[in-house]
């Protein structure tokens, strides 16, 4: 059985345009969850990304509503794959990296393998995977879904999601949340500019930090 559900509304093109000045990790010293397993790594680390989620759930080997969502994909989107614990099986490969970048999405994460590393870099497509596998999907007709709630990397990922991807990992955040997010890690990145003047100026992370102070209450 194949469940085709509209195509989600797309985050903000301002929003977007925040959102990708966003480091993960920067995000990682305030918030705890909507990251992505971090063996979920980037075959293209040196970007930094942002877009709308649009899912996928694609069981066992057949690759047939991977392969149909290609016509369906817009310019901004950033697609979810839920692998379904397969790990051995490619759903992704050479072919699929040009149709999808043909339809402008701006990347891709799937839970498990994918394949043609080099054709994917060559095409210059952003994808957080789990490594590579020769081993490949077929079009088998089975089942598969397009725009549901999807669990990949332990995070459920609803369609629509705001997405920031990059060499640290991949966070997902609710829609209606990811503004604040954004503003608070931009804001943090701006006073990290400042502590780095303030270090080449001769200050010392620790007398910044309190972590001086800290050490040595503790040893008197």
């Amino acid at each position: 059985m194949f469940i085709v559900n509209p195509m989600p509304q797309q985050i903000a093109p301002a929003l977007i345009a925040k959102m990708e000045k966003v480091e993960t990790a920067t995000v990682g010293h305030f918030l705890h969850s909507g990251f992505l397993d971090r063996e979920l790594r980037a075959v293209l680390p040196e970007k930094r990304i942002a877009g709308t989620a649009v899912t996928v759930r694609l069981p066992h080997a057949d690759s047939t509503i991977l392969h149909y969502l290609t016509k369906l994909v817009r310019p901004g989107d950033f697609i979810v794959v839920d692998r379904c614990g397969d790990d051995k099986h490619a759903c992704w490969g050479g072919v699929v990296t040009h149709s999808m970048k043909l339809g402008g999405i701006v990347g891709a994460v799937i839970d498990g393998p994918a394949t043609d590393f080099s054709e994917i870099r060559r095409v210059d497509l952003p994808m957080w995977c789990r490594g590579p596998s020769p081993i490949t999907t077929k079009i088998l007709g089975l089942e598969g879904a397009i725009n549901v709630p999807v669990s990949v990397g332990g995070q459920m990922v609803n369609p629509g999601d705001a997405v920031i991807a990059d060499e640290s990992g991949v966070l997902v955040l609710d829609p209606s949340k990811a503004e604040w997010a954004v503003d608070k890690a931009l804001g943090m990145q701006e006073s990290e500019l400042v502590l780095l003047e303030r270090l080449r100026k001769g200050e010392k992370l620790p007398d910044i930090s309190g972590a001086t102070k800290i050490v040595e209450a503790s040893a008197a």
